[in-house]
């Protein structure tokens, strides 16, 4: 057996075949696949072998497009048959939640290129005739969804990898995983030891042993899957062509034809978690005993749905296990906290997404990063605070809604509360609706007498309008207060810590006693940070950005390690408060000995608070005139006494994120993961006039940026009144002019200060400023819009700078 390689592929189901094909496509030869039994030995074998591109998140459905067209590649490649059938696949719905969420879905496909199409109910009786109409309203579409032979289409990758230079070894058992102070790894296998620079674990329904082997936990718990396959139907093959798919989540099933009959398979409330306590070695290639009690419900309903399958018999059932992580997404990318080690697991929809999971992994280990943002599957979207005690019900939860109307402010209870900061029963007493972030309760918006609970899930304008109005005129008019915890913060210190910044970020490190806000760029120019930069003395910096970003960010702090620099993540060592409104001074100024009139904006300040020793930024998202007040977690009760003695009897209130995500749109400021992406450039997005382009550093993404900036960026970023009804734009809407899709929407929604619904969205640059009346498609109307440039609150930054 071959001892030395460049990487190591752990595991041979679809996906590690994928990846093995896809480093040998860019160029890498000397790769190698151990697997320890056959390939698609686990889940892959027995899959529906199902396909198709439609996906909540736009990335991931290019991603699935991208996988569905290579097989005929790997068939131009190999001469085997992958068994595809591009049959075309309509998904049902029975209410208008799922129309309004299938329009949004078709309005976001219209700029991807994607060709699916929302239909009424005639026109599915002629797409799929089985189906019974009862209680449809319409359906979407799409012309590539089909199915394939699952082993046939992992052997073939297998065969590509193998043409490209490739090593498989099969019956060959991984037993430890160990790194050498180089950074490289000897994977102990029964056949002997592999020393190789990188090891990727794609080991499935194994992958969370495989991973303990290095000292990591991946978040995945397996769980059981059943579907049936008929006997021969006449209403089947007495067809001209093979019947398309059909997808009802209103009865959590899928089905295709399957020969001469059907297949259908569901995604039962009651399901089974398998494997609790680890999946053992010995399984492989075995099917788990039928459970007909777990899925009856679902046949019942499917026999209403499909009446031809009450007539049918039943040819086999398929009952095994695969996996999920707890927001049904893949886990990619390299572990963060290790060297060299990288994942590629939890990828449940393997034959939808093994190709750009593939793809993916290949460009970020050979070429330094992904060509697209994929922070929807990246292996860094969840942090060590996670456990197996909160996988598993969040991953049967996810299972449980596989099919269930996905609402843009739905937030899901399973594994809820979590991660809590002192203040949580003091606001959830004032009436705080929660809803979480990176595992963290975070108030959306605080209830008042006579409003309900809880957020209902919409499309549309919310329950919580009302409260989020009156918030955001409580802030914009006196003073109002929310937590700070919900920043990811980082300290920075020693004596190479201000020519590291320099390095790291695009942007001016401040002077002692001020802060800055920058962008962090890749190599080639994306944004994969907005910070603020606090600079606290000459040798110790504080740095804020997204919550949700820690472990993301806090790998490319190691990745780009110093050895005269400690970088700390101290997100939920320093919590506090931000104070905003024209009213935030005085308050301040009643719980400080300090002078604060002196307090400029963008100055950082070590102030005594009350009791509270703390960091004072004069800084607000809000666009207000504002303060970030950071303290000690063991003192923020005590803080929160001393500011709100000082502001109540000035009114001020608590405000949660929904009215934070409303006074940002004021100002057009923009949102991580929203504006500002690994997909974007900081001139596409304008945090270019944050770049210190004059500065003696040559910082990360430098000659992609400043070649940008000669040649200029091919979109640019603006914002838009919109002429909305009920509804406001949540993100990728399309933007419509002279009859053509020409851009998308990044976010939008409700400017309760000026009563108008705002957009903000990317246009071509030579067309920015010659179209200033456009349409955006929101659930499936198009609404007039019109490009504005003067902010909506405090348009020459008077309030928040004064």
């Amino acid at each position: 057996m071959q001892t030395t390689t460049r990487v190591a592929v752990i595991g041979g189901g679809v996906v590690g075949a994928s990846v093995l094909y896809h480093l040998t496509k860019l160029g890498w030869s000397d790769v190698m696949l151990l697997e320890r039994s056959e390939l698609t030995s686990g889940s892959t074998w027995h899959a529906a072998g199902g396909f198709h591109t439609l996906n909540g998140d736009t990335n991931m459905a290019a991603l699935q497009g991208y996988t569905i067209r290579l097989y005929k590649e790997l068939e131009e490649i190999t001469g085997m048959s992958c068994g595809l059938h591009h049959v075309g696949g309509v998904t049902l719905a029975d209410n208008q939640d799922r129309f309004d969420m299938m329009l949004a879905e078709r309005a976001k496909h219209r700029f991807m290129g994607l060709d699916t199409e929302i239909v009424g109910p005639e026109e599915i009786r002629s797409i799929a005739p089985i189906t019974s109409l009862d209680g449809i309203i319409g359906g979407l579409y799409d012309p590539l969804d089909g199915h394939l032979d699952p082993s046939g289409t992992t052997h073939a990758y297998a065969k590509a990898a193998r043409m490209g230079g490739a090593t498989i070894e099969t019956h060959c058992m991984v037993r430890e995983t160990s790194q050498r102070p180089d950074g490289t790894w000897d994977v102990v296998t029964d056949k002997g030891t592999v020393h190789a620079e990188h090891v990727v674990n794609a080991g499935g329904l194994w992958a969370r042993e495989v991973g303990a082997m290095a000292g990591v936990y991946f978040p995945l718990h397996p769980m059981e899957h059943q579907y049936i396959v008929t006997d021969a139907i006449p209403e089947i093959y007495e067809r001209d062509a093979e019947h398309p798919h059909v997808m009802d989540p209103a009865g959590e099933s899928y089905l295709r034809q399957e020969g001469r009959g059907l297949c259908i398979g569901f995604y039962e409330q009651t399901c089974a978690p398998w494997a609790v306590d680890g999946t053992p070695w010995s399984f492989g290639h075995e099917l788990l005993p039928d459970n007909f009690d777990k899925i009856s419900d679902s046949i019942e309903f499917a026999y209403k749905r499909f009446p031809v399958l009450e007539r049918a018999g039943i040819k086999s059932v398929i009952h095994g296990p695969f996996t999920f992580a707890p927001d049904g997404n893949p886990l990619v990318g390299p572990v963060p906290g290790m060297r060299n080690y990288w994942s590629a697991c939890g990828v449940m929809a393997g034959f939808s997404q093994g190709g750009g999971v593939g793809l993916t992994l290949a460009q970020w280990i050979i070429e330094g990063e992904p060509e697209r943002d994929v922070m929807a599957m990246d292996v860094a979207r969840f942090g060590p605070w996670i456990s197996p005690g909160y996988t598993r019900p969040k991953v049967i939860e996810n299972y449980q809604k596989r099919f269930s109307v996905a609402y843009p402010n739905e937030e899901l209870p399973a594994a809820r509360p979590n991660r809590t900061t002192p203040m949580y029963d003091i606001f959830t007493g004032m009436g705080a609706v929660w809803g979480q972030q990176y595992g963290l309760e975070v108030a959306n918006y605080f209830a008042k007498g006579g409003e309900p609970a809880y957020e209902t899930p919409s499309f549309r304008r919310s329950d919580a309008f009302e409260a989020t109005s009156r918030e955001v005129k409580a802030v914009r008019q006196g003073v109002g207060i929310n937590e700070v915890q919900n920043f990811g913060k980082y300290r920075v210190s020693g004596p190479g810590a201000r020519t590291w910044l320099d390095r790291i970020m695009a942007g001016r490190v401040p002077a002692e006693g001020r802060l800055s806000l920058t962008p962090m760029l890749s190599p080639r120019g994306k944004l994969i940070g907005d910070f603020t930069i606090s600079c606290l003395s000459e040798e110790l910096f504080h740095l804020t950005a997204s919550y949700g970003a820690q472990a993301f960010h806090m790998r490319w702090f190691q990745q780009n390690a110093d050895p005269d620099v400690r970088v700390e993540n101290i997100s939920d060592q320093l919590t506090g408060f931000q104070i905003a409104g024209p009213l935030a001074r005085d308050v301040l100024a009643d719980c400080t000995r300090t002078d604060v009139s002196d307090i400029r904006f963008l100055d950082v300040r070590r102030l005594t608070i009350g009791m509270t020793d703390c960091i004072v930024q004069r800084v607000s998202y809000t666009g207000d005139l504002g303060y970030e007040i950071y303290c000690d977690p063991m003192s923020q009760r005590a803080l929160w006494h001393t500011l709100w003695a000082a502001g109540e009897p000035r009114g001020m209130v608590p405000f949660g994120m929904r009215a934070m995500m409303s006074l940002r749109l004021d100002r057009f400021f923009g949102s991580w993961m929203s504006e500002f992406s690994p997909d974007y450039t900081a001139a596409e997005t304008g945090l270019d006039r944050f770049i210190r382009f004059g500065k003696n550093a040559d910082f990360i993404g430098r000659a992609a940026a400043e070649a940008e900036r000669s040649a200029g960026p091919a979109r640019r970023l603006v914002s838009f009144e919109v002429d909305a009804d009920d509804a406001d734009v949540h993100g990728y809407e399309p933007v419509w002019l002279g009859g053509e899709v020409v851009g998308f929407c990044t976010s939008g929604g409700y400017s309760h200060h000026a009563g108008k619904s705002i957009a903000i969205g990317f246009l071509p640059a030579d067309r920015a400023d010659e179209a200033p009346d456009v349409q955006i498609e929101i659930l499936g109307q198009m609404r007039p819009a019109r490009v504005i440039t003067e902010p909506l609150f405090d348009p020459d930054a008077a309030q928040m700078r004064g």
